[in-house]
C-alpha cells in the first residue's frame, strides 16, 4: 500500500504537467473564438507551455510501464473485478493514452504555427480560425479520457458521470492560477521583452472566479448525488477520503479552492489588486495539488501517511525539468530577455 502511495505522487505530477501543457493552447483558442482583445497580451506566453508535452509523454510512459503500481486493478484486468473489462485491458489503455497524447501534440503544434502567421493574410486568418474551433472540443474529450483512466477508474467499481468534467474544470482553473503567478514573476523580475499590462490581472481574476464557481458546482453535483443515493460502492471512496487518512487535505482543498477564492474575488477591488490575485492563485494551485492527490493517492483505504519526502523529491525534479523546457522555448521565441 505504501508503495502505491509513493507512486501516486508520480501520477499527480503527470496529471499536473499535462494539464498545464493542455491549458495554454486551450485558453488561446477560446480567447480567439470570443474575440477577446487582451488575448494578444497572453497568448504567446500561454502557448509556450506546449514545451511541457515531452515531459508529460515521458511521465506517461513511466506510468504505463509500471502499470501494476499506477493502477490497482492492473493485474486483475479483464476479470469480474472490473465492471468494464475491455476498457480496463492494459493494451487498450496503453493504446488510447499514447495515441491520444501524440494526437494532441500534433494538433496543438499546428495551432501554434498557424497562430504565429494568423495576421499575415485573410487566408492564414481563416486557416487559424478553423483549427481554433476544434481545440475546445478535443480538449474536453481528451481531458475526460485522462480523468477516467488516471483517477476515476483507480477503483474499478466506482463511477461518476460528472467526474471527467469536474476534473478538467479544476485543472484548467489551476492553469489560470499558474498563468497569473507566472506573469507576476516574469513581470516583477523584468524578464519579458514585452511586459504584460497590469489590467490583465483583472481579466484573469474574473476567469478564476468563474472557474471557482464551476468547480464548486460540479463538486456539489457529484457529492450530493453520491450522498443522497447512499450506495456503498459510491460512498465508500468519497467518505474514506473525507473522514479517513486524507481528512486534512480534503477539507483544505475546499478552503483553498472555493472559500478563499470566492470570498476574495467576489468583490471588484481585490480583482484589481495584483498581490491579492496572486495570493488567491497560489491558494488555488495548492488546493488543486491536494485535490489531485486525494483522488489518486486515496483510491485505496488505509494507504498510510502522505509521503511528504516523495512529493518534494519527485515534484521538485519534475518542476525543475519543466522550468528549463519552458524557459528554452521562451528564449527560442524571444519572449524573454537573454
Amino acid at each position: 500500500m505504501f508503495a502505491y502511495s509513493n507512486w501516486a505522487v508520480l501520477t499527480v505530477s503527470f496529471v499536473v504537467v499535462l494539464s498545464l501543457a493542455l491549458g495554454g493552447v486551450a485558453l488561446s483558442s477560446v480567447l480567439h473564438l470570443v474575440n477577446a482583445k487582451w488575448r494578444f497580451e497572453v497568448r504567446n506566453i500561454a502557448t509556450s507551455l506546449y514545451a511541457l508535452f515531452p515531459l508529460a509523454f515521458v511521465l506517461l510512459i513511466i506510468l504505463l510501464v509500471g502499470g501494476e503500481h499506477t493502477f490497482p486493478w492492473w493485474k486483475g484486468a479483464g476479470t469480474a473485478e472490473a465492471h468494464m473489462p475491455g476498457w480496463y485491458h492494459p493494451k487498450w489503455l496503453i493504446a488510447r493514452e499514447v495515441i491520444g497524447m501524440l494526437f494532441m501534440m500534433v494538433l496543438y503544434r499546428v495551432f501554434i504555427k498557424r497562430q504565429a502567421v494568423s495576421e499575415r493574410s485573410p487566408e492564414d486568418a481563416a486557416s487559424f480560425h478553423s483549427i481554433a474551433t476544434w481545440i475546445p472540443f478535443l480538449f474536453v474529450l481528451y481531458s475526460t479520457m485522462v480523468a477516467w483512466d488516471f483517477e476515476m477508474t483507480l477503483v474499478p467499481h466506482w463511477h461518476s458521470a460528472v467526474f471527467g468534467m469536474q476534473q478538467f474544470i479544476s485543472n484548467f482553473g489551476m492553469f489560470l492560477a499558474f498563468l497569473v503567478i507566472w506573469i507576476y514573476v516574469l513581470n516583477s523580475r523584468d524578464k519579458l521583452v514585452r511586459p504584460v499590462e497590469t489590467y490583465i490581472y483583472n481579466y484573469l481574476a474574473q476567469m478564476l472566479f468563474a472557474f471557482t464557481l464551476l468547480w464548486i458546482y460540479t463538486f456539489n453535483a457529484q457529492y450530493l448525488t453520491i450522498w443522497y443515493g447512499n450506495i456503498p460502492d459510491e460512498t465508500d471512496r468519497v467518505f474514506s477520503m473525507q473522514d479517513g487518512d486524507y481528512t486534512f487535505i480534503w477539507w483544505s482543498m475546499l478552503v483553498l479552492k472555493f472559500a478563499v477564492p470566492f470570498v476574495t474575488l467576489a468583490f471588484p477591488k481585490p480583482r484589481h489588486n495584483v498581490s491579492a490575485v496572486t495570493a488567491v492563485a497560489t491558494c488555488i494551485i495548492i488546493g488543486t495539488l491536494f485535490e489531485r492527490y486525494v483522488w489518486i493517492g486515496g483510491a485505496n483505504n488505509g494507504v498510510g501517511d502522505y509521503p511528504v519526502i516523495a512529493a518534494i523529491v519527485v515534484g521538485g525534479v519534475v518542476a525543475a525539468i519543466g522550468f528549463f523546457l519552458v524557459r528554452m522555448q521562451m528564449q527560442r521565441t524571444q519572449l524573454i530577455k537573454g
